[in-house]
């Protein structure tokens, strides 16, 4: 029998875990006030593993590194998609070069926050995880399985009825509840599993919109992602919601704005964008850069630029209809959140195409959407004063990309290595493989560059990065890549691993702050621990917090708050 945490289990153990705040030796916070730590109950890992006992766990370590220390009226959360250590570094040496430097030595926005960590990113049934997985521990501040979407891990994947039983509320929920201003920008669809976990909660990350439940998930009650995102009973739900995903907020009878072939995905009837609007009556719906560019400032918005995710930062240029940046975004939500109201805000925005080209093993875009990223936090950090406002950038997962060999100073990065090993490295001459072969400096562990660039496509590889339709299968072993422009934004490097598409990596990934509250950022933590510092930092959530009896003696949040369970009406 599938297990299910009833309402009056989690009460319960919020009763039990309660008396678990003892007070002893005091760790010193950056305000100079001092915080007992919480005792964490030792458990059997996973089989003790509860909601209640991982946001027990996360609040602990928080507090401990002085995370209520800060006095952040503003909380910004930046994720890099599947930017891993590797991806970081690839693409501080793109940005740099493409400046005509280098590029070893160049700095990515983030790189100059003076606050790092580590975070350490398995799902609770997974040892390398998903974005759904990942982001609700972000969210909620407590771990999850696979592909489920706020709603602990008591539910096994796709179960609605035992996730009605377990939905968690979110930092976002809560400060919507607590009246600070909410806000979500990525360049996903907005119901995709990054964004969605911030106001829904799916046992099953693909119901995006009402024709993606099986019957009796709507039987049960459940609901899509889009209709939870908009209809959330928390506040209004988002002031700012940017992004991707329009077919799912409309339905089959309206044809898409910008593309002929296109319609609505939703069979209930409902018209999302206009329900939306409803509960913002000041607001504006925007589909391309023109609409964006020209919406009032200081008011709610809602964009959703393409039917599905938004295009990668190398194609945007080419879109007829215009999409904005993501630092056009990012800047955009701030200026309307701080607009809309004087209590503050809490921010998601997500480089979320990072992992797609990822997934396609097309290094050339995935270092381009990092590099938008970049300027999307170097944009917010212009914007904001570090005074009132945290800023905390990561990643959700890491990925299989890798550095391979010896390239000399200056390499290109996405190019074919030069210059071997050793005191007698040539710079101008291609190092070679053990069979007399050339290879790029950038590679993956798995994907669908299996064997690379053939010999005979010397113009670039005829897969699409954007939707990979399978690997290329290896003749006599590796290619010549000699006369292959690897450089090429289409170009797929090569995977040790056929696979259709690249997958995630296990590594943990960096965590970059500043601003108030930023200093508690530091070693290795958990990846449910993040929402407990951005939590922690914010005094109107810990005073929200503590104002329904969630606090300790200390004043330190460590219960879960009683969820607002939303449901279809059976």
């Amino acid at each position: 029998m599938r297990s299910r945490l009833s309402i009056a289990a989690l009460a319960a153990a919020v009763s039990l875990l309660a008396g678990c705040a003892t007070t002893g030796t005091s760790a010193s916070n950056t305000a100079g006030t001092s915080f007992a730590p919480i005792e964490v109950p030792k458990i059997e890992r996973p089989a003790g593993e509860t909601p209640q006992w991982w946001f027990t766990q996360g609040a602990s370590t928080a507090a401990a590194h002085g995370a209520m220390g800060g006095k952040a009226k503003n909380v910004i959360l930046f994720v890099g998609d599947g930017m891993s250590l590797p991806t970081v570094a690839a693409a501080r040496i793109y940005l740099g070069q493409q400046n005509g430097q280098p590029g070893e030595e160049t700095r990515l926005s983030w790189e100059d926050f003076p606050n790092t960590a580590l975070s350490r990113t398995y799902n609770t049934n997974a040892q390398t995880p998903d974005s759904a997985g990942t982001m609700t521990a972000m969210a909620t501040g407590i771990k999850t399985r696979m592909g489920m979407l706020s709603v602990g891990q008591a539910a096994e994947r796709g179960d609605c009825g035992a996730s009605l039983s377990t939905q968690i509320p979110t930092l976002w929920e809560m400060a919507a509840d607590a009246g600070l201003a909410t806000g979500v920008v990525t360049t996903t669809a907005v119901t995709h599993a990054t964004p969605g976990a911030t106001f829904s909660h799916v046992p099953e990350r693909n119901w995006e919109n009402d024709t993606d439940l099986p019957p009796e998930a709507t039987a049960q009650g459940c609901m899509d992602i889009a209709s939870q995102m908009v209809g959330s009973p928390y506040g209004k739900g988002p002031d700012v919601l940017m992004g991707g995903g329009r077919m799912n907020f409309f339905g089959v009878d309206q044809n898409d704005p910008e593309y002929d072939d296109k319609v609505g995905q939703r069979l209930d009837g409902r018209n999302l964008v206009d329900e939306w609007k409803a509960r913002h009556p000041a607001g504006t719906y925007v589909w391309n850069l023109k609409q964006f560019n020209d919406a009032p400032k200081g008011t709610p918005i809602i964009g959703l630029f393409e039917p599905s995710h938004m295009q990668f930062e190398q194609d945007r240029p080419n879109d007829p209809a215009g999409e904005p940046s993501l630092a056009q975004m990012t800047e955009s939500a701030i200026q309307r959140l701080t607009a809309l109201n004087p209590n503050g805000f809490v921010l998601l925005v997500e480089g979320g195409r990072i992992d797609h080209a990822h997934h396609g093993g097309n290094a050339y875009r995935a270092l381009k959407d990092t590099v938008a990223l970049h300027q999307a936090v170097e944009r917010a950090a212009q914007v904001t004063n570090p005074e009132d406002t945290l800023i905390l950038v990561t990643a959700d997962h890491s990925h299989t990309m890798f550095f391979v060999g010896y390239p000399a100073r200056g390499n290109p990065i996405l190019g074919k290595v030069r210059g071997g090993s050793g005191e007698q490295m040539d710079p101008r001459a291609l190092a070679m493989d053990a069979t007399g072969l050339p290879f790029t400096t950038l590679g993956y562990a798995n994907g669908p560059g299996y064997a690379g660039a053939t010999s005979t496509q010397a113009e670039g590889p005829k897969h699409n990065p954007h939707f990979p339709s399978g690997f290329q299968q290896a003749e006599n072993g590796r290619p010549n890549l000699t006369d292959v422009d690897t450089e090429h934004p289409d170009y797929l490097q090569e995977a040790m691993v056929p696979t259709s598409s690249e997958s995630h990596g296990g590594d943990d990934v960096g965590i970059w702050a500043r601003g108030t509250g930023s200093d508690a950022i530091r070693g290795n933590v958990e990846q449910n621990t993040i929402f407990h510092f951005l939590l922690q930092a914010n005094p109107k959530l810990r005073a929200y917090y503590c104002g329904r009896n969630l606090c300790n003696a200390q004043g330190v949040p460590v219960k879960l708050p009683e969820p607002k369970v939303n449901r279809r009406a059976q």
